[in-house]
């Protein structure tokens, strides 16, 4: 397969060496070795300081879907109310996930490259009186940073739960998990962490385990177990350690650096990127400045390009970046720069590439 010396798509993003050479070590069974708990402990703590919380957090094998897919099964049972706050598809991906589990759903859409006006989100909450609410932190398919800092006080007026969407976002944009009221907050390793996709986690309040214990789902994607497992000793599944040993080096990274500086960083690279791209004659898909994601640039097809034309000239300079998908799919391309790819060198490299080609045509 080849690869590409200007990496910059949307996700699983770069992974360092050093993250990589984790998985060359050899270790002993998750299930037994107190080691391995002490790690999950380790990362937890790291993982509090990152997401600002207190709750729990727990730590499970899978690609970030299914944390997604899990905390609706472990917190919603068939008839019950989801109210998902969209401005893409992910964001309406949670409505539409809650009725597949037999949930009711309630989407309240916004316009392009905006976010749905916080009154609508209530008046629409104390109308519908969800149990829980869902939105996306960072929309990835239209690089949109949401402003979800007001929905847990929605939340909390009607008596549901808040679920945040954080995957894209945490790391590299300020996440105030407790101070926003999230009940549960989903993360996935192949974002801002850089590591492989095979980490999934969540930030838990004890408002959402009463909840989830109500419930008692038992899939393997379900959260109870997590609840104690790894105070017990005793997990539902054998846990993919070399992927949790990798985790520990990318907090670790992410600790020492500084929170505060690495949001620096990535806006830094992304305010770079953005103004390039408007030198360039290309416009972005957020409708306003304040909308635009630290972690990745939604821009429109520059004028005369499809997207296939765009991918395979940029391949052929050994550049990749990333489409869109849904109703953006061929009308915007992305742009990463989260984590190990927020670096202006490496962002700088992308646009001389994409500035000479667009003047080549």
């Amino acid at each position: 397969m080849k690869t590409y010396s200007i990496g910059l798509v949307p996700g699983p993003v770069s992974v360092p060496e050093e993250f990589r050479r984790a998985y060359l070590e050899d270790y002993g069974s998750a299930d037994l070795e107190e080691e391995f708990f002490r790690l999950c402990e380790e990362n937890s703590e790291l993982l509090r300081l990152v997401l600002k919380t207190g709750n729990t957090v727990t730590i499970q094998s899978g690609e970030a879907m299914s944390v997604l897919w899990g905390a609706l099964k472990s917190c919603l049972l068939p008839g019950d109310r989801l109210l998902a706050v969209s401005n893409g598809i992910f964001g309406r991906g949670f409505g539409e996930m809650a009725e597949m589990t037999g949930a009711v759903a309630r989407i309240v859409e916004a316009p392009d490259g905006e976010f749905p006006d916080e009154e609508l989100i209530r008046q629409a909450a104390e109308e519908f009186r969800p149990h829980l609410i869902t939105a996306v932190h960072c929309e990835t398919p239209g690089g949109m940073l949401n402003p979800v800092a007001g929905l847990g006080k929605i939340a909390r007026s009607v008596d549901a739960l808040l679920c945040v969407d954080y995957v894209a976002s945490a790391g590299g944009a300020d996440v105030r998990t407790d101070e926003w009221g999230i009940d549960i907050g989903l993360l996935g390793s192949q974002k801002v962490l850089s590591l492989l996709p095979d980490l999934s986690m969540a930030a838990v309040s004890p408002r959402a385990w009463e909840v989830i214990e109500q419930v008692n789902y038992a899939g393997y994607d379900a959260l109870l177990p997590w609840r104690d497992g790894i105070k017990n000793r005793y997990l539902p599944y054998t846990h993919n350690w070399h992927a949790v040993s990798a985790l520990r080096l990318s907090l670790r990274r992410l600790i020492g650096e500084g929170l505060e500086a690495s949001f620096e960083r990535h806006e830094k690279t992304a305010r770079y990127c953005r103004q390039r791209l408007s030198a360039m004659g290309i416009g972005l898909y957020p409708k306003r400045e304040e909308l635009c994601s630290p972690t990745v640039t939604a821009a429109m097809m520059p004028e005369g390009w499809t997207w296939k034309e765009l991918d395979k000239a940029l391949r052929g300079r050994g550049m990749a970046v990333g489409g869109s998908y849904g109703a953006l799919a061929g009308k915007v391309f992305r742009i990463g720069h989260m984590g190990s790819q927020a670096d202006l060198e490496l962002v700088k490299r992308g646009m001389d590439v994409l500035e000479e080609m667009l003047a080549s045509k």
